[in-house]
């Protein structure tokens, strides 16, 4: 088992989609390796395919494609219901979500590039980064 557990913002994995040259994508490409364990909620699956699906035409994925790629990742991830919440902690409710993920999940790190927006996480013994500041951490960059 990995020792980093981690939530990706939705905003990491639409990077990721976007570009295949950039931090985010090498996150979602070490996904099935042992490298960390990425976790998932139901609400934050449903965030990530809207988001994603909107994208279309923007990016050069079809929607398939899409529904592909979050198969995979989900099959990869650790699956958690949410029976407590926290809310309100954060200034967005979209952000209370994934941190209510991540203290079910008994995660390390939320890898967000809104750092700012979740100040006060440390409360919790979690802490926020940037795809590129927790692949350095892992050694994988």
């Amino acid at each position: 088992m990995s020792k980093y557990q981690i939530v990706a913002d939705t905003n990491v994995f639409v990077t990721a989609l976007r570009s295949q040259f950039g931090a985010s994508y090498k996150l979602f490409s070490l996904i099935d390796k042992d490298v960390y364990k990425l976790n998932m909620s139901i609400p934050l699956a449903l965030e990530y395919e809207a988001v994603a699906k909107r994208m279309i035409g923007e990016i050069s994925l079809s929607e398939k494609e899409i529904d592909d790629i979050l198969d995979f990742v989900i099959n990869n991830s650790n699956r958690w219901k949410i029976y407590y919440l926290w809310r309100p902690q954060l200034k967005d409710p979209g952000d209370d979500m994934v941190l209510e993920l991540a203290v079910t999940a008994g995660c390390n790190y939320i890898v967000t590039y809104n750092v700012n927006d979740f100040k006060g996480i440390e409360n919790f013994g979690i802490q926020a980064v940037t795809p590129k500041e927790f692949l350095k951490l892992t050694g994988e960059l």
